[in-house]
């Protein structure tokens, strides 16, 4: 029991030794010190269990209720019982944080910083693979096998990380591997007692064997090798994702220049920016324009059934220079330089950078960041933008109204209108976009008439919470509803106008805030926002910002694209930008200091809308109906068993005389029908059975080597004294199952089962209340076949397993040859 001991604990160590990879994923070690305490407290269960001699499923609810109930004092949710007990609160709570993990999945990049979401899913999946290596190892004496789910936890830092993960976590996950496979050698070892050799001479356990030493140099060899070969040959430093999501190549045999920062979801990172209760610092910026529009940083261009989608932005580095925007003079369009710097803080982590407008010159960044001119992203592969610090030259453009009316519509079959005005087919949308459009002859017309749409004329609104719809579509659902937050906003807008036959996308930024200071604008959290970005021929893209003004902390309107609630007396001249301010109405209804001012928070349409949560009441119905049901199954089984044998344990018949008549010579006859034996026999074997597993569950000690007499007179002696009938009635069991197994004819003509139905009522009388109840709901004697018949087919499997190994042995070369050279 000590070895075991001993055993469970190197399988603990292991476990958060094999977790090591995961310091490549987080910020801080937080994580590492939970993982720490639920493995003890799973640890010290299945130590607890294996003291009292439990079996193995005993050992592993053991292990799981230590677990939950660290789970629970490290996650509280306020509703338990002493502090430790989880309620049904602790487990809405659990699934809570399961379900806020998968959006921070999608908001944060590695290395993320400690929210409870993604720390309560880590420690529940080490505390998992500790449950598991510990059942496999310990339990199961298969300890090779435990490297599976060791291995599961190295191949998320793998998938996520953008760059190579670090070897030196490798080596200690594997470190803790190989210990776990020598302690186990060990501990076997030390079953046959001491090591000697031929001359007699004892060897101690440690002692080198050469078949232990070649064990271990093949070890460090295989490890030296799975660290030193990624390093080594060229295309294998990186990361997973960053493989399966590269460009289209460069044709120097390495992944092409775009990467994939595509995988951070920008709707989810921006709603789950803003929904923080805290506020936090993430940009701090200088301008040499007085007036700037929002800080950009991404862009959504895909759009499909559910949603606008991020695509992968491609571009070469920055320090190769930037391309300037196009100078091609047009009246009504004005072009001014300007000059920004720009500090991000640890809390804005992205492979994205935000710049305004149309960069064309940017210092300060390595080679590791990209410029995409299309998208206007500046991106990395290889790095996040937290704590960086760069200055770069951009070109504002600004248009009047009647500039935009002359432009042009895109060719049908241009490439730009065949990839950015492809839309789903939603018959209320086209219908709506139809009718927002007759009449209109212009392209910026058009999406004048789709913008104007969403004011609050047309029953339009800004709320931080949503109705849920019918349509099944969230697109319409939108639409009918009449109010949400920016993404929803922006992304409605870009489908209408896209609809329309115009290119359109969403943007992600940050608005200019509470306005300007000495040092610039400090930007925070509340400060991102997502708008329309509508392309027109021979001026490029265009933003129209169709979220409600006083919903957004430093909104800025323009003359193409004014605040549609604002009196027409704050129209403003072209080129000049407008922030809403003391003189708007809209801002004075809910302004900056009023506490129920909404500020912007959400999801997009077709992003997923937190304010719309499915009933979870369902799922956790069918979730305990399952539970009962699989706890029902032990119980239905000994039913179905006792039924069986009680169809035969009816009566055992005897023999009959039966008068034939006289015949022919006046002597009268007389048939004697007899017993058959085999059923008999068969009718004894099934009551002596249903007796014995009777007694098994019941806690009654059946020893399988006495004979059916001896185990009667023993039962009758010990735990029927007090009921003669009872005793009486096993002693008939007994001698019915003797008579059965040695005699030629079997005993006929007695009652077996209400001899059955007397022993398993006094037994049930004398038993406790615990062991009345497990023998109702879990009968051990189920379980004893049940682990009985798992074992036997081990054995089988090991056993024919065996023997193709050793008939594959026939055809070992190494065999072969000293065969043929014998020969």
């Amino acid at each position: 029991m000590t070895a075991t001991r001993n055993l469970g604990f190197v399988a603990a160590g292991a476990t958060l030794l094999s977790a090591a990879p995961l310091s490549a994923i987080f910020e801080r070690w937080t994580w590492l010190i939970q993982a720490t305490i639920a493995v003890a407290v799973v640890a010290g269960a299945a130590a607890l269990t294996r003291l009292v001699r439990a079996p193995l499923w005993g050992q592993a609810l053991g292990m799981l209720a230590g677990l939950v109930l660290a789970l629970t004092w490290i996650f509280p949710s306020g509703g338990e019982l002493v502090a430790l007990v989880p309620t049904p609160a602790t487990f809405a709570h659990f699934g809570e944080l399961v379900g806020a993990s998968a959006q921070d999945m999608r908001s944060y990049r590695v290395k993320v910083p400690d929210t409870p979401p993604l720390l309560f899913v880590s420690v529940l999946g080490i505390g998992g693979v500790a449950l598991v290596v510990d059942v496999l190892s310990v339990g199961l004496r298969r300890p090779a096998l435990a490297g599976l789910p060791m291995l599961a936890i190295y191949s998320v830092p793998v998938a996520v990380y953008v760059d190579s993960v670090p070897a030196v976590p490798f080596v200690v996950g594997a470190a803790g591997y190989l210990w776990l496979l020598v302690a186990d050698n060990v501990d076997r070892v030390r079953r046959f007692g001491r090591r000697f050799t031929g001359d007699g001479r004892d060897v101690d356990v440690w002692e080198s064997s050469p078949l232990a030493a070649a064990g271990r140099r093949l070890a460090v060899v295989g490890v030296a090798l799975a660290v030193v070969l990624p390093l080594a040959v060229p295309g294998m430093t990186g990361g997973l994702l960053d493989t399966l999501g590269s460009g289209t190549g460069n044709g120097t045999g390495r992944a092409g220049q775009g990467g994939n920062p595509g995988r951070v979801d920008l709707f989810a990172a921006l709603s789950g920016e803003l929904n923080q209760s805290e506020v936090a610092d993430m940009v701090k910026v200088t301008t040499s324009e007085s007036g700037p529009f929002y800080l950009r940083f991404g862009v959504a261009d895909q759009l499909e059934a559910d949603g606008f989608r991020v695509g992968n932005p491609t571009g070469q580095a920055v320090t190769r220079g930037l391309p300037d925007p196009p100078q091609e003079a047009r009246e009504g369009v004005e072009q001014r330089r300007y000059r920004a710097t720009v500090e991000t803080t640890k809390n804005f982590a992205m492979p994205l950078l935000p710049v305004y407008g149309e960069p064309v010159r940017i210092e300060e960044l390595g080679g590791n960041w990209r410029y995409d001119p299309a998208l206007q992203l500046v991106f990395s592969n290889r790095d996040d933008s937290r704590e960086k610090r760069y200055s770069f030259d951009y070109v504002r453009s600004t248009y009047s109204p009647a500039a935009l009316r002359r432009a042009t519509s895109l060719p049908a079959d241009h490439p730009l209108r065949l990839r950015q005005t492809a839309t789903p087919p939603v018959s209320q949308v086209d219908t709506l976009v139809a009718g927002l459009v007759r009449g209109e002859r212009t392209d910026y017309d058009k999406v004048r008439a789709i913008y104007d749409y969403f004011s609050s004329d047309n029953g339009f609104s800004y709320s931080l919470t949503t109705k849920g719809g019918t349509s099944g579509q969230d697109i319409v659902d939108f639409l009918n509803n009449k109010a949400g937050f920016c993404q929803q906003y922006a992304a409605a807008m870009a489908w209408l106008v896209r609809a329309a036959g115009i290119p359109a996308r969403v943007a992600f930024g940050f608005t200019n805030g509470t306005g300007r200071t000495d040092e610039g604008y400090v930007l925070t959290n509340r400060n991102l926002h997502a708008w329309t970005e509508v392309y027109f021929d021979g001026m490029g893209w265009v933003p129209f910002d169709a979220t409600p003004a006083y919903g957004v902390q430093g909104s800025t309107r323009s003359a193409w694209a004014p605040d549609t609630d604002a009196p027409e007396s704050v129209t403003p001249e072209p080129g000049a930008p407008v922030t809403p301010g003391e003189n708007d109405p809209s801002t004075e209804a809910a302004g900056p200091d009023r506490p129920d001012r909404e500020t912007d928070a959400g999801l997009a349409v077709g992003a997923g809308d937190p304010t719309r949560q499915a009933p979870v009441w369902p799922w956790w119905t069918a979730g305990i109906l399952v539970l009962l049901g699989l706890l029902a199954v032990p119980a239905l089984r000994r039913a179905a068993l006792r039924r069986r044998r009680g169809t035969r344990v009816a009566a055992v018949p005897t023999a009959t005389m039966v008068d034939a008549g006289t015949g022919r010579d006046g002597v009268e006859r007389t048939i004697v029908v007899g017993v058959d034996p085999d059923r008999a026999r068969a009718d004894a074997h099934a009551a002596w059975d249903e007796l014995l597993d009777t007694l098994v569950d019941y806690r009654v000690r059946v020893d399988r080597t006495e004979t059916p007499r001896a185990t009667a007179e023993r039962l009758a002696a010990d735990a029927l004294t007090e009921d003669a009938a009872a005793a009486a009635a096993a002693r008939l069991l007994g001698r019915a199952e003797e008579r059965a197994r040695y005699a030629r004819d079997p005993l006929a003509g007695e009652e077996l089962a209400p001899a059955l139905r007397s022993v398993r009522g006094v037994l049930a009388a004398r038993a406790d209340r615990r062991t009345r109840l497990l023998a109702t709901v879990l009968p051990p004697s189920v379980l004893l076949r049940w682990r009985t018949a798992v074992s036997d087919t081990s054995s089988r499997v090991v056993a024919t397993t065996g023997d193709a190994r050793y008939r594959l042995l026939r055809w070992d070369p190494r065999r072969l040859l000293a065969n043929r050279a014998a020969r």
